[in-house]
């Protein structure tokens, strides 16, 4: 697991656009909130990014870009934001490389049945690429506020 402080590790992941995207095109310029979840246009993660896209001005106000990551794909992700109307970059982390570098693929328990899934997390990398906040195991509702006065001290 990743800690508050750390260097953020770098990725090149494809977006819902099936552009890539790397995290050092960031660095210097945005702070960059990584949010992963679990699977797109499922309850909590809808929640989680429709409140995200709620507060994208003034996220956008405080310089800082939000990117969500699931192991859907770029075609699942395209249908989860023109859905709802999402104003958030969405990465296809297929492969679970991006998952695995920032330790949210854990075993998760539901209804005694124990099976490898993505743990709701959220990184906040400053803008020299390093971590800000480290948060595993996070509610959808409400967490993007919390997030956003997070940011509001860096």
């Amino acid at each position: 697991m990743l800690n508050t402080h750390d260097v953020a590790p770098s990725f090149s992941t494809a977006n819902e656009l099936n552009e890539t995207i790397n995290l050092a095109d960031f660095i210097g310029q945005k702070n960059v909130v990584l949010y992963f979840y679990p699977k797109d246009d499922t309850t909590g993660c809808t929640i989680e990014a429709n409140q995200f896209t709620a507060l994208a001005d003034e996220f956008a106000q405080l310089d800082t870009l939000i990117i969500g990551v699931s192991k859907d794909d770029c075609a699942s992700h395209q249908a989860f934001i023109k859905k709802y109307a999402l104003q958030v970059m969405l990465l296809a982390d297929t492969s679970g490389e991006l998952c695995n570098a920032y330790g949210v693929w854990q075993e998760k328990e539901k209804n005694g049945i124990k099976k490898m899934g993505i743990v709701r997390s959220t990184f906040i990398i400053d803008k020299q690429g390093n971590l800000a906040d480290v948060e595993y195991g996070v509610s959808a509702d409400g967490h993007a506020q919390a997030v956003r006065e997070k940011i509001r001290t860096l």
